[in-house]
């Protein structure tokens, strides 16, 4: 008998009721059960592989290919534990961190095939759970480079990669992954928000070439012909949150996942704030925005709850089980009776619609996390409910749709009832002819010492323009703030990124978180 499943525009749809109704379970981690088969190198090469010149001995992602049947196995443990979505096993299939093992031309097949093993153990679940409707989220890693910090310490400027080779390894593990039949899009364990920044660029010029859609999906969706269509709450920049409006194209929801590593720390690698990051991506149509990996649920609490006050899409949460612990036989303290109550006061809390584990959980874990949170309500829907700390004003609500939010690495969000904003002039070579001597000399060293001094005396935002006829404007821009990038006593404050060429404001933007 043929498997009968419910159409893809119908399992969006799905999910959208379902995030109203109940919160969702996302599984837990792949490498922790990887782990667990004891896999050796002859494994993980496979026939195919059997010669290949480097070790190739825990890039899970290749089983994808020579072990599909390990990973579709735990795929299919998670799914039986109550795991609404699955992840699929391609955290590093893309080009740039494939390149550690000289395998970036089998970045999309890898990616495509993790796809296809998550797309068949939830297939094959929902067959046999008549009723049941079982999600497959492409999981999209940080890369192992970061297009934000100096990897040379002689030169602040140097990058190990560009925003272009970035996104282009995204767009390649992106195609993969529909390719393969996901449902959903995560980039997930963001630490550089440029990195971030270029996945989604990715990801929206790919939808853009397919006719894919990415608008989030919600519950008020008419589902008969001539039924009126709600006005869907937006964000700052006017785009729909959390409603899935009719269309006749393909929908597939993106979803954001932030990575914090300090315990009690509120800054990123890279030095953002919470706010700070939700304001460099709160232009991106998100299905939700989360936190996920480095620290346990202890450590993320508070940084969760931030995030809960601000962020206007559904929000998300797969902590580690714990700090990482090597004397331990799991390598991590919290077993699945220990993480499931803390998870759970989350959601009582009303943080949480979206719940599931990193590193170190297991089936296990999501089982009890499933019990522990069923029947509890999920965090309100977006459209009316949230509330801003400073002020109390609704963040869904047309009132504050027109607020202008900027970040550095730290949050400027400009409200009616915010002070005169100055704006650093200095570090313009068109207005400012000591700035303009200094970046004609290549003195790029005291042309930041007039931005530091502009944001030391009071300046909110800075400007920067490199319009000169005598400059290579692009490459003057883009070191200048790469520059910028790695000094935070400047980096703190939006940049102004100022040109009468886009090629130069696209340069910039290249650049900055």
């Amino acid at each position: 008998m043929p498997l009968v499943l419910p159409p893809v525009s119908n399992r969006i749809e799905q999910l959208g009721r379902l995030l109203q109704e109940r919160i969702v379970i996302i599984d837990g981690a792949m490498g922790t059960m990887v782990q667990q088969h004891k896999l050796d190198e002859a494994a993980y090469r496979g026939a195919r592989f059997k010669d290949w010149p480097k070790d190739v001995k825990g890039l899970h992602d290749l089983l994808n290919l020579t072990r599909p049947d390990v990973i579709e196995g735990i795929h299919r443990e998670y799914l039986l534990a109550g795991a609404d979505i699955i992840e699929t096993n391609t955290f590093n299939a893309q080009a740039i961190s494939l390149g550690d093992y000289g395998m970036e031309s089998l970045a999309y097949e890898i990616a495509k095939a993790g796809a296809e093993c998550g797309r068949r153990a939830a297939d094959r679940v929902m067959a046999e759970q008549p009723g049941r409707v079982c999600w497959v989220a492409g999981a999209i890693g940080p890369t192992t480079k970061t297009t934000s910090i100096s990897t040379d310490v002689n030169n602040p400027a140097a990058r190990s990669a560009t925003f272009d080779e970035v996104e282009q390894a995204y767009y390649d593990q992106v195609r993969g992954m529909l390719d393969g039949g996901v449902d959903l899009l995560l980039v997930e364990t963001i630490f550089d928000t440029l990195n971030a920044k270029a996945a989604f660029f990715a990801i929206l010029r790919l939808f853009e070439e397919r006719g894919i859609d990415p608008v989030p999906c919600g519950a008020e969706i008419p589902s008969e012909a001539g039924r009126g269509v709600p006005t869907a709450p937006t964000n700052a920049t006017g785009h729909a949150v959390g409603t899935l409006r009719p269309t006749s194209k393909t929908v597939v929801p993106i979803m954001a996942s932030v990575t914090f590593i300090q315990p009690g720390g509120n800054r990123g690698v890279t030095g953002q704030t919470v706010e700070a990051f939700w304001n460099s991506i709160s232009h991106v149509p998100l299905l939700s925005v989360g936190m996920n990996c480095a620290l346990g649920p202890k450590e993320m609490r508070p940084l969760l709850e931030d995030l809960s006050n601000i962020a206007p899409v559904y929000l998300s949460a797969h902590p580690n089980a714990g700090l990482p612990n090597p004397l331990l036989p799991t390598g991590f303290p919290e077993t699945p009776e220990s993480l499931a109550p803390q998870l759970k006061d989350w959601a009582e809390n009303g943080w949480l619609n979206l719940v599931g584990g990193c590193c170190g959980t297991t089936p296990p874990h999501i089982k009890a996390l499933a019990e522990a949170v069923k029947g509890l309500k999920p965090r309100s829907h977006p459209d009316g409910a949230l509330r801003q700390k400073d002020g109390g004003k609704n963040i869904g609500s047309k009132e504050c749709a027109g607020y202008t939010r900027l970040s550095g690495l730290e949050a400027l969000t400009i409200r009616p009832e915010t002070n005169f904003v100055n704006i650093g002039e200095r570090t313009n070579v068109t207005g400012s002819p000591k700035f303009s001597k200094l970046i004609l000399a290549g003195d790029y060293e005291a042309a930041l010492a007039v931005a530091k001094q502009q944001v030391e005396n009071g300046a909110q935002i800075i400007d920067v323009n490199m319009d000169e006829a005598m400059l290579d404007s692009e490459k003057a821009m883009t070191t200048f703030m790469n520059l910028v990038a790695s000094e935070p006593d400047i980096a703190r404050v939006p940049i102004m990124i100022d040109s009468s060429k886009w090629s130069v404001i696209e340069a910039g933007l290249k650049c900055v978180q």
